[in-house]
């Protein structure tokens, strides 16, 4: 089968392109890097010609609201129309649990408008909703510090390693289209300043972690189960104090 990855040399792109290559499908990176730009549509029509599947973990350069918003309409529209005309007949489009939740959030509200587009497309489509990923954690922890000071509200958090990302978004992949969406996520839930206080120490990492209900995510206060999925998720199996990646 052939897969075209969108966005199959980033961090979930290149796992899931190895892990379906092993798997003995023909699946194919394409970004910028290998000459295809979903946002120009340069390089569209020659990579999915022949694709039974796209996947597309592409994401936006920029997080700023305005920005991220055009570029995830202007690149899914024009993914969509190429796929239409190459005569794809599943795609897989990785998204976020919570989106609904925080419509406040840029970055969020583009990823709506994204399965918005992917919905009203025509072409039959699953959507893959994540938790957040372990290999961003650092990054979650650097935004949300405050004078030297980590804030993190004592909410519900339950992220997940790339490697069980890309596993259960491959598996989506060659399924059958679901017409709708699953959610996936780590094998366990904590309490996210807890989390946050015990790998910042794993990282020697001295800041400060203070526990502050109005503690910010990206912009976005969170309830308790902003971050999590509902029942029914599709858990993953690396847990975090085994991940490797830290």
């Amino acid at each position: 089968m052939k897969i075209v990855v969108i966005g199959g040399t980033g961090l979930i792109g290149s796992k899931l392109v190895a892990k379906l290559t092993e798997h003995g499908h023909e699946a194919v990176a394409a970004s910028p890097n290998t000459g295809v730009d979903t946002l120009t549509g340069e390089g569209l029509a020659e990579v999915l010609e022949g694709a039974q599947v796209v996947i597309d973990v592409s994401n936006s350069p920029s997080f700023e609201r305005a920005a991220v918003l055009k570029f995830f309409e202007t690149s899914t529209r024009n993914l969509l129309a190429a796929e239409a005309k190459a005569g794809v007949g599943h795609h897989v489009a990785v998204s976020i649990v919570g989106t609904e939740r925080m419509p406040e959030n840029g970055y969020f509200a583009a990823k709506i408008a994204q399965e918005q587009l992917i919905e009203k497309s025509g072409i039959p489509f699953s959507l893959v909703h994540s938790t957040q990923f372990f290999e961003f954690t650092r990054g979650i922890a650097d935004e949300a510090t405050v004078d030297g000071k980590v804030h993190m509200a004592p909410v519900l958090f339950q992220p997940i390693a790339g490697d069980d990302v890309a596993k259960a978004v491959g598996r989506t992949a060659v399924g059958s289209p679901l017409n709708g969406r699953i959610e996936i996520a780590g094998p366990e839930q904590y309490r996210m300043d807890e989390f946050f206080r015990k790998a910042l120490a794993a990282w020697g990492d001295q800041r400060e972690v203070v526990t502050d209900p109005h503690g910010r995510y990206f912009g976005s206060e969170l309830s308790e189960r902003s971050l999590v999925p509902d029942d029914g998720a599709v858990l993953g199996e690396i847990h975090y104090r085994d991940w490797s990646g830290k």
